[in-house]
């Protein structure tokens, strides 16, 4: 399996978002290729259609989906049990990574 996590530089989030990636696959007893993509213009946000920092996909699709026209460098907010937050929790994570 790979996951592919994107990313850009003054995302505050990403590298939580790492963690609790690292994290949900260590739980799972998951081997995983873990590979960091850095989203560096808004036309590579374009071509990758970027959902936002950090985005999560395996073998190419987002964790999350959704549709959309526009794809900018832009923060990636995600509903969790504890109110929106910039990255994941890991058990959001596990149970992505448990239905792949």
């Amino acid at each position: 399996m790979q996951v592919d996590l994107l990313y850009f530089d003054d995302c505050p989030s990403w590298r939580t978002g790492l963690e609790n990636l690292e994290s949900a696959l260590r739980e799972e007893g998951l081997q995983a290729e873990i590979r960091l993509v850095n989203v560096a213009s808004d036309s590579e946000a374009a071509r990758l259609k970027f959902l936002g920092s950090p985005s999560f996909q395996i073998n190419g699709l987002d964790m999350w989906p959704e549709e959309r026209d526009d794809f900018k460098l832009s923060c990636r907010v995600y509903a969790t049990s504890q109110g929106m937050r910039g990255s994941p929790t890991i058990e959001m994570l596990r149970e992505k990574l448990r239905i792949q």
